[in-house]
């Protein structure tokens, strides 16, 4: 299996899914709409609407009629990296590669740009044409697991708990409480979601909860790595700037060597749970892996 090829394909095939979805900058709200735009196609791995179909289609389903919510997950992870690099958050002017929002349109058309990108999100979750193929019941756990996973008892309190926690010592714990809420809940609400949509029974649903929780884990240890080690060439965004802000990450409680040991044993703990899948989630698996070799 060509992991770089599928994903590539995914890739591509998520992106034109949020061309065919994504409002169109023309007419009063153009420059709003132009924001929300400027950040959802700035490129990017789409790692989380591609576990949301991978999830579905490891349990024997066509996800092609799920696009519209795994573009919604792009939708809320776009709304966040908005957010995140405002003067009043991480403070950074570069992402991917390009300037940050704000820095383009200025904080206030940022802000409402991160905001219309969150509430799309659910526009497509909810949109009725999805009960062609989901029940309204699976919908409403869809909804409200996404809801939990991005709001204050996900990734918005593990922000919240990542800034003030900023220049102060703090235990593990804590820092994987961080890590769990402001990375992990929403990778880990995508593969659910797609669980969800394939109609997972109760022990595939706590297999690939297990699965997306070792793989956020994993995601932001080798993030950890990467501000470290990595080069702001490969990453599209400044280095070094986690020990500049003096934030707690697994390289300053354990240092090089044992961090990636620790995301190798996450990966390991993600494939583990997936021992009674067959052939399907195969892709699942080969992605876990390539979290461990990424370069951004």
């Amino acid at each position: 299996m060509d992991i770089k090829e599928i994903l590539n394909q995914k890739r591509l095939q998520i992106e034109e899914a949020l061309l065919h979805c994504m409002l169109h900058d023309e007419g009063t709200l153009a420059q709003h709409i132009k924001a929300m735009r400027y950040s959802l196609f700035a490129g990017g791995k789409r790692v989380r609407p591609i576990l949301c179909l991978a999830a579905t289609e490891s349990l024997g389903l066509d996800s092609g009629p799920f696009l519209p919510v795994a573009c919604g997950l792009e939708c809320i992870h776009t709304y966040s990296l908005i957010h995140d690099d405002l003067p009043a958050m991480d403070n950074d002017e570069m992402r991917r590669g390009k300037p940050t929002n704000h820095v383009v349109f200025g904080e206030a058309e940022a802000i409402l740009a991160g905001d219309g990108l969150l509430t799309f999100a659910f526009e497509l979750f909810s949109n009725p044409e999805l009960s062609e193929y989901v029940t309204d019941g699976e919908r409403l756990r869809l909804i409200h697991t996404i809801a939990r996973a991005a709001g204050s008892l996900g990734m918005v309190g593990g922000q919240a708990v990542d800034i003030v926690s900023e220049g102060k010592p703090i235990s593990f714990e804590m820092l994987r409480f961080i890590h769990s809420h402001k990375t992990g809940a929403l990778i880990t609400a995508s593969v659910q979601a797609g669980a969800i949509l394939g109609q997972a029974t109760q022990e595939q649903f706590q297999a690939l909860t297990t699965y997306g929780q070792n793989i956020g884990l994993a995601f932001q240890i080798v993030d950890d790595l990467l501000n470290v080690v990595g080069t702001a060439e490969e990453l599209g965004k400044a280095t070094g700037s986690d020990a500049e802000r003096q934030k707690a990450t697994y390289p300053s409680f354990f240092g090089i060597e044992i961090t990636r040991k620790k995301a190798n044993e996450a990966v390991d703990n993600a494939i583990a749970a997936l021992s009674g899948f067959d052939g399907k989630a195969d892709f699942l698996r080969g992605l876990a892996n390539y979290i461990l070799t990424r370069k951004r």
